[in-house]
């Protein structure tokens, strides 16, 4: 699929067949999230796949955004690991590190024609302590992958957009 037809038609998909994805298709994901840039390539995400009927169900309680999808990826922040600022005390790039990862594999999922959502309708701390992370690591977002179930749509406000001109500012 063309790039510019992958970012205008992804979607967050919040309903899911029932069908998992193939570990060739988690893999072409997974691999997407190790190739995103990170500071200093320090690499600090850490990734975790839920696929089993305990851990989607465990999964399920702490997040009511987990929706039906088989496949939930825990995609966390080793704190240790961040690149932090010389400049500046309390710049880091640890969030933006992980969302970067994050973003290039819900893109590598539509284009090979798996839905995912970024959820962030959890409590970090619950998540962690029920899944038994490090105590470095702290949860930043869940993301939901699957095929896409019949009747799955873009939420009415996906395609709502402000003008450029609204965010964009040329100093």
């Amino acid at each position: 699929m063309e790039f510019d037809t992958v970012i205008k038609e992804r979607y967050s998909v919040r309903k899911y067949k029932p069908d998992c994805i193939t570990d060739d298709e988690l893999n072409t994901i997974l691999k997407a999230g190790m190739v995103a840039p990170t500071g200093c390539n320090y690499q600090p995400q850490r990734i975790y796949v839920l696929k089993s009927a305990q851990a989607i169900a465990k999964i399920r309680t702490l997040s009511r955004c987990a929706f039906d999808a088989p496949v939930v990826l825990i995609v966390a922040l080793n704190e240790d690991e961040d690149w932090k600022s010389p400049l500046e005390a309390g710049c880091r790039a640890g969030i933006q590190d992980v969302s970067i990862v994050a973003d290039h594999m819900m893109l590598a999922a539509w284009n090979i024609g798996v839905g995912s959502c970024w959820v962030n309708f959890f409590r970090p701390s619950e998540v962690k302590a029920a899944f038994d992370l490090p105590e470095n690591e702290t949860p930043v977002l869940l993301m939901t992958l699957g095929y896409p179930a019949d009747g799955a749509a873009p939420a009415k406000l996906h395609a709502a957009s402000k003008a450029t001109e609204e965010v964009v500012r040329y100093l």
